[in-house]
C-alpha cells in the first residue's frame, strides 16, 4: 500500500485479522441459527453473513482506533506499543479522529442495510464500544465489558434475519459468547500483564493470577453449556452439537497447552480460542445446510 496509507491500516490492526473474526463469529452463529429456525433460503444467510463480515472488519478497526486514541500517551512508554501509529507520531490525534469518523460512517452504511429494529439495536451498542478502552483503568473486569460489545452480534444477527430478537434463544447465546470472550481475552491479557502493572492497567489476567487455568476452565464450560442450551431451545440437530463438541475440545486443548508466563504461548492460545468460535459456526451451518437440502424439491 502507499506509504501515507499504511499507518491508518496499522491503526485498524488489519494485519491481525483474529480480532475481526472474534467479532464476526457471534454474528455468524446468530444469523445461521435464525436461518435454521425460520427455514429461509440460503440467499438470506449469505446476504447477512456478507454484510456482517464487512461490518465486523470496519467496526473492529474503529474499536482499535478508539483504543489507541485513549491510550496514545500510555503506549509511548511501553516497548510493545510505542510503534503504534499514534504513539509513534505517524498520525496526529486530529487525523485519527477524522479517520474514526470515516470508519463509523462506513459502519453506519452497513447498519442501514438492515431493518429498523436492527438499526436501533445496533446503534445501542456504540456506548459499550466507546467506554471499553476506559474500563481497564477502573476495573479488573474490562474483558467482561469487551464481551458485552463483541457479542452484540448474537442479538443483532437474529434480528437482521427475523426482524426481531428471539430472546429465549439469543440471551443464552449472548451470555455464552460473553463467557467465551472472558476466556480468550484473559489469555490475551496474560501477554501484557507485566506492562499493565507498570502502567496501572487492570485485567482479569492480574485478577485471576495463578488461578487462571481453573477459572478459565469453568468459564469455558459455562460458555459451551450456554451455547448448547441456546441450540436446544432453537431445536438444532446433531450436527450443531458436533460443532459445539469440537469447540469444547479446542478450548480444552488451549487451556491445557498454554503457558501463561510465555508471551508467544499466550498469543498462540488466544488465536486458538478463535477456532472454537469457528467450530460452533460450522456446526450450525452444517445443520442449516442439511435442513435446506432435506426440504428442497
Amino acid at each position: 500500500m502507499p506509504k501515507p496509507i499504511r499507518p491508518y491500516l496499522y491503526l485498524t490492526r488489519i494485519d491481525k485479522p483474529i480480532g475481526t473474526l472474534l467479532l464476526f463469529y457471534p454474528c455468524a452463529w446468530s444469523i445461521t441459527m435464525a436461518s435454521y429456525a425460520l427455514q429461509v433460503p440460503f440467499t438470506t444467510p449469505l446476504k447477512y453473513i456478507s454484510l456482517f463480515g464487512l461490518g465486523a472488519l470496519v467496526m473492529r478497526g474503529a474499536g482499535c482506533t478508539i483504543n489507541d486514541m485513549w491510550d496514545r500517551n500510555l503506549d509511548k512508554g511501553v516497548e510493545r506499543t510505542k510503534t503504534r501509529p499514534l504513539a509513534a507520531g505517524e498520525i496526529t490525534p486530529t487525523q485519527a479522529f477524522a479517520f474514526l469518523g470515516l470508519q463509523l460512517t462506513a459502519g453506519l452504511g452497513v447498519l442501514t442495510q438492515l431493518n429498523w429494529y436492527s438499526i436501533f439495536l445496533g446503534a445501542s451498542s456504540l456506548c459499550v464500544v466507546t467506554i471499553y478502552p476506559f474500563m481497564k483503568r477502573v476495573t479488573y473486569w474490562p474483558q467482561a465489558v469487551l464481551g458485552l460489545a463483541f457479542n452484540w452480534g448474537a442479538l443483532l444477527g437474529w434480528s437482521a434475519v427475523a426482524g426481531a430478537v428471539d430472546w429465549s434463544v439469543c440471551l443464552p447465546l449472548y451470555a455464552g459468547g460473553i463467557c467465551w470472550t472472558l476466556v480468550y481475552d484473559s489469555v490475551y491479557a496474560h501477554q501484557d500483564k507485566n506492562d499493565d502493572v507498570k502502567m496501572g492497567i487492570r485485567s482479569t489476567a492480574l485478577l485471576f493470577g495463578e488461578r487462571t487455568r481453573p477459572i478459565l476452565t469453568a468459564l469455558s464450560a459455562s460458555s459451551m453449556s450456554l451455547i448448547t442450551y441456546a441450540g436446544y431451545l432453537n431445536g438444532q440437530g446433531a450436527l450443531f452439537y458436533g460443532g459445539v463438541a469440537l469447540a469444547t475440545a479446542q478450548l480444552a486443548r488451549v487451556l491445557w497447552q498454554t503457558d501463561f508466563e510465555s508471551r508467544p504461548s499466550c498469543w498462540k492460545g488466544f488465536v486458538g480460542c478463535g477456532w472454537s468460535g469457528f467450530w460452533v459456526w460450522m456446526g450450525s451451518l452444517a445443520d442449516y445446510a442439511m435442513l435446506i437440502l432435506s426440504v428442497s424439491p
